[in-house]
């Protein structure tokens, strides 16, 4: 709750903003807190593979309130984008990690979904906030599909760090502004 009250929040949202933080930093609440009072759309990667999972969804639907629009989109989200965006409508997409998660899982490409996300947000319809995870400050994994993810979470921060025009990194509820180029 602190990141949506700090004095640092931005006043006016950019085209693109990237939200990056590790687990438990608060970057979602601060996301959502960028686009309080605004007609938002919330795309949400996850999925409710069991009742813990589904626990954390329905508290993250509660903590929004029934002013929030929600798809459930975990693989698609460049098409799912594309389809939603609108000058009279901002996106929420939490979180990119979720849906790396989800797209080795399925066996896709994510260089290659990850490139069609960057393209559309080069000069998208209406405003996007995007949460990911920064997985990269801790130790090396001890097994190959956790380095794997970890590799690939590291490369889309990156690829979508260059073509947001926000960056925010949160750590323990407060954000640092890394990039802003209105």
């Amino acid at each position: 709750m602190i990141a949506q009250n700090c004095e640092t929040t931005p006043r006016v949202t950019p085209p693109t903003t990237l939200v990056l933080g590790g687990a438990r930093s608060g970057k979602s609440v601060y996301a959502e807190g960028l686009l309080a009072g605004a007609a938002a759309l919330y795309i949400a990667t996850g999925q409710a593979f069991d009742d813990e999972m589904a626990e954390r969804i329905r508290l993250h639907r509660d903590r929004r309130g029934p002013d929030w629009t929600t798809l459930e989109e975990p693989l698609e989200l460049a098409a799912c984008l594309d389809r939603h965006l609108s000058p009279d409508r901002a996106i929420l997409v939490d979180c990119l990690t979720l849906w790396i998660s989800n797209l080795m899982h399925a066996g896709l490409d994510v260089g290659r979904e990850t490139d069609r996300l960057a393209e559309l947000l080069q000069d998208p319809a209406g405003p996007v906030v995007l949460v990911s995870s920064e997985v990269g400050l801790g130790l090396v994994p001890d097994n190959k599909m956790a380095r794997e993810f970890r590799d690939h979470q590291g490369r889309v921060n990156q690829k979508l760090a260059s073509v947001c025009r926000r960056v925010v990194f949160v750590a323990a509820g407060l954000p640092l502004i890394m990039k802003d180029t209105l």
